[in-house]
């Protein structure tokens, strides 16, 4: 007798379940406005549910989730488009983050920053320095032959070829020479003009990280 008892009521039990299961089944709606713009309700989602966008609802008509259009091509595209430029935009804030932080770590205070950024500086004058040797090495070799090539003329004779030869590779090296010492120039030039940007920051992260502090 109990055990009769028992399956009637696992029986009941299961069918109650099934029960419940048909009514969540059946307790969720969808709407969306179709290409007219009219409201569509149902309780199938239609090919222009998909195209348009829907709701999720219950029986009360509350939606419980918004499933988006389906994007075209072209505004898939462009979405990818803009995510990617978003996403390079945050790495770059990222890594100047990063930086600025391996900075004040690297400097403690201002004066061993002020001495690295003229260490930079030192190096682009040395640069300079060794360039403008060169260039008045070069201008002096240029000077003799044509010194040279004078000397016949007013002697009356001639420029060889090979003179004449020489003197314009000669004169392509120093405007090599004289290029060079101007994109050096420019660049010490910037160099200086970045460093005091630089040293403003530094001071204003600088100040930021001893107000946390305090």
């Amino acid at each position: 007798m109990r055990k009769l008892l028992s399956a009637v009521a696992v029986a009941t039990l299961l069918a109650s379940l099934s029960v419940n299961a048909q009514k969540t089944t059946r307790s969720v709606h969808y709407k969306w406005h179709d290409g007219q713009g009219l409201l569509q309700f149902s309780d199938s989602l239609s090919a222009d549910a998909m195209k348009y966008g829907y709701d999720v609802v219950n029986d009360q008509g509350v939606v419980i989730q918004h499933v988006p259009r389906q994007m075209t091509a072209a505004e898939r595209a462009a979405a990818n488009k803009l995510a990617e430029q978003q996403a390079a935009k945050q790495r770059a804030a990222q890594e100047i983050a990063n930086a600025e932080a391996q900075m004040l770590s690297a400097y403690p205070d201002e004066e061993s920053y002020r001495i690295s950024q003229q260490q930079e500086l030192d190096t682009v004058d040395q640069q300079i320095h060794t360039t403008q040797i060169n260039l008045r090495s070069q201008e002096k070799a240029l000077t003799d032959l044509l010194a040279r090539a004078a000397d016949l003329e007013r002697a009356k004779q001639p420029v060889p070829k090979f003179l004449a030869d020489s003197i314009a590779k000669q004169r392509d090296v120093v405007t090599g020479q004289r290029n060079t010492l101007e994109r050096q120039q420019a660049l010490r030039a910037q160099t200086v003009q970045q460093q005091a940007a630089k040293l403003a920051r530094y001071r204003e992260l600088k100040a930021a990280q001893e107000k946390a502090e305090q």
